[in-house]
């Protein structure tokens, strides 16, 4: 369940577009190349084809690019966290950590970049440093499924196995029928040998209206 972390982060990652969808997004990108030669101070336009680098796969292209809007428009916002976005991606996490900063110093509450800011922290290794930051977001959105899933999800990796469940059992409270939610805290049960609890898991998701398909795999498992 590490994805969660990220989810929104890097929803591009691993995508494979058709021939077709590629070559209009390289036919927009040399549409927006000729366009920024003309107007080379346009950050609009240096977003757009930053954004179009990324669908394409090409993470070091948008962050030079973002770093030029940076040059252009030293507290672009859009900039700082999309260009944070693409370090993460590359796996540079002390650059994603240096831009998320910078622009949570002007939107302490953006849900994504408080996210962002943990992840850049768990590359690194600074687990205390990315649980403050999970804390802080469960603090500001106590209502908010993720960012249970999200502290959950790095707790177990910690080993904080009771902390990990409770979370769970709080994304749960809130999306009742994220079967993400519950193979996760099934997935969390299994490691801990706690089979029975497993299924009681498998059959209070039964009740609150999972699709018994959607859960086969752990049913199947705990068999």
């Amino acid at each position: 369940m590490k994805t969660l972390l990220v989810i929104w982060l890097l929803g591009c990652q691993g995508m494979s577009f058709p021939l077709a969808a590629q070559t209009s997004w390289r036919d927009s990108l040399s549409t927006l190349n000729r366009q920024i030669a003309l107007s080379p101070r346009s950050t609009d336009l240096r977003l757009r084809k930053a954004a179009v680098n990324i669908e394409l796969g090409q993470w070091d292209y948008a962050i030079e690019e973002y770093g030029r809007v940076l040059d252009i428009d030293a507290d672009n916002p859009a900039a700082l966290y999309f260009r944070a976005y693409a370090y993460l991606h590359q796996r540079l996490p002390q650059m994603a950590q240096r831009d998320y900063e910078r622009f949570l110093m002007r939107s302490p509450r953006h849900f994504e970049a408080r996210i962002g800011l943990a992840m850049a922290k768990r590359q690194l290794g600074r687990s205390t440093d990315a649980m403050d930051q999970l804390n802080l977001l469960v603090e500001q959105y106590p209502d908010s499924a993720v960012a249970f899933a999200a502290r959950a999800d790095y707790e177990a990796e910690l080993k904080l196995y009771d902390a990990a469940l409770f979370d769970w059992d709080e994304a749960l409270r809130l999306q009742p029928r994220n079967v993400s939610f519950v193979g996760a805290k099934i997935e969390l049960l299994c490691t801990l040998r706690r089979y029975d609890e497993a299924r009681h898991t498998i059959g209070e998701a039964l009740q609150r209206g999972v699709p018994t398909a959607a859960l086969k795999h752990w049913t199947d498992q705990l068999k």
